[in-house]
């Protein structure tokens, strides 16, 4: 097995071990959750293929559905960003995603920034509108979408901190 192979796998577990064993347990103001899990659809290899990824979040967000019990939400949305994430790439980092040189350890902070706060909204968007599943609660949606995505932008970025640092 390869080091890139393995370094996945150790994250997908380590990021699904966190999400169960710590952040499901937050739940602040009886709403707020941060689900940091995202992190590694976020920050996936680049040069990987779309169905890929596509598949690797799909078994991400379902792992995540059986530890919450959920019905597939989790797995929806993750399917979601990871199908959205080639253009959000391409918005966030121009020209260095289209050479495929995106190396998130040494991208700009400015566009990292930007990129995992519209993935990590879009993503709480659809994970709430799927739970709520309730035209007439939108207000309750985008509430907890706007406080869960902010506190999960908050950790991811303080995350994402603490681990590129380490590998400069």
């Amino acid at each position: 097995m390869n080091s890139v192979l393995t370094k996945n796998i150790i994250n997908f577990l380590v990021l699904v071990l966190v999400q169960v064993a710590i952040f499901n347990n937050i739940n602040f103001l009886g709403y707020i959750n941060p689900y940091v899990y995202v992190l590694f659809i976020l920050f996936f290899p680049v040069k990987n293929n779309r169905l890929q990824i596509i598949g690797v979040s799909f078994l991400l967000g379902l792992t995540i559905d059986m530890f919450l019990d959920t019905g597939g939400i989790h797995a929806a949305a993750s399917v979601f960003i990871a199908y959205l994430r080639p253009a959000i790439l391409k918005s966030s980092f121009g020209m260095m995603y289209e050479h495929q040189t995106v190396k998130f350890n040494t991208v700009d902070f400015g566009s990292k920034i930007t990129y995992i706060i519209i993935l990590v909204a879009v993503h709480h968007l659809i994970l709430f509108s799927l739970e709520i599943f309730s035209i007439s609660k939108i207000l309750l949606i985008l509430q907890k979408t706007l406080f869960s995505s902010i506190f999960t932008i908050l950790l991811s970025v303080i995350i994402s901190i603490i681990f590129s640092s380490k590998t400069k």
